[in-house]
């Protein structure tokens, strides 16, 4: 008996859609193809489009700049730990060098 009602509403309800669907074909195949409403942008509007682009496109840059000072940071690193490395085999063997010296 349940299963009997919820087909009666599932049924009224595809139907109500199918009804809703048909009724607006029409408006729904009168709107232009490509998304555009046809209503013309005003010039502030435009502008204010182009301003938004640019600092946009400001960010992105410095997003770039911050990539590349971000890769800068890791060579330094990198060469500073080189550097270091080498310094203390330096010391080592000076060091090695004074004793047999004494």
């Amino acid at each position: 008996m349940l299963e009997l009602i919820f087909l009666i509403i599932f049924s009224f309800s595809l139907i109500g859609v199918l009804v809703i669907l048909a009724r607006k074909i029409p408006v729904l195949a009168s709107l232009p193809q490509n998304g555009k409403t046809g209503i013309k942008k005003h010039r502030v509007i435009v502008e204010a489009e182009n301003k938004v682009k640019g600092i946009f496109e400001f960010f992105e840059k410095q997003i770039l700049l911050h990539k590349l000072l971000s890769w800068v940071k890791v060579m330094t690193l990198k060469i500073e730990t080189k550097v270091d490395h080498r310094l203390h085999n330096i010391r080592k063997r000076a060091q090695k060098k004074v004793s047999k010296d004494k």
